[in-house]
């Protein structure tokens, strides 16, 4: 399938799932990625969940993060270049909800991307070779070009692997792994 029809299918599957499903999945997921090994590093950037999407209900990871003492950062979108500023996530971080529906914090403390070690990334539809399909704006392979290569990226997903994404251009950027409620998959081998 291609982009487009892979966007469709996945946004018409998640609409399915009542909001008690989106937490049950979501702690699965969670729970599955205690069981990497990514806990000795230290900024982890995550991604916080556009609810009438019915993406990840990401509080489960964050708490995780904040219990082993992490240092959480989130983004800002700015829609006009179409990339992302990144900001710690601490006790006085207020968040506000954009136009889109996506929780950003108003200000805080600025993260280089060449700080972060683990990257959580949102995604509708990936496939066995770790290549993601998003919202097609692009924000998330603009900011993955600009970190460290040794930058763990991490697709966040309820579903399977589709076989392969017809489409995929050069400046998109490959998941190394891809955490769901029943299995991880490991692209770097």
């Amino acid at each position: 399938m291609n982009k487009k029809e892979l966007r469709t299918k996945y946004k018409s599957l998640r609409s399915q799932l009542s909001e008690e499903e989106v937490d049950n999945l979501s702690l699965a997921i969670a729970n599955r990625l205690l069981q990497l090994p990514i806990w000795d590093k230290t900024y982890c950037h995550i991604f916080l969940p556009i609810l009438k999407q019915k993406e990840i209900n990401t509080e489960f990871i964050m708490n995780i993060l904040q219990g082993k003492d992490k240092h959480v950062v989130v983004s800002k979108s700015n829609f006009e270049s179409n990339t992302l500023e990144h900001f710690l996530l601490t006790d006085s971080t207020t968040l506000k909800i954009n136009e889109w529906g996506i929780p950003e914090p108003i200000d805080g403390i600025p993260i280089p991307e060449n700080k972060l070690e683990i990257i959580f990334i949102p995604l509708l539809a990936y496939d066995k070779n770790g290549n993601r399909v998003g919202y097609g704006k692009g924000f998330y392979d603009r900011f993955l070009a600009k970190c460290n290569p040794d930058t763990i990226k991490i697709g966040l997903s309820f579903f399977t692997a589709e076989e392969e994404i017809i489409g995929i251009q050069p400046s998109d950027i490959r998941l190394d792994l891809c955490v769901t409620p029943e299995e991880t998959y490991d692209f770097k081998n």
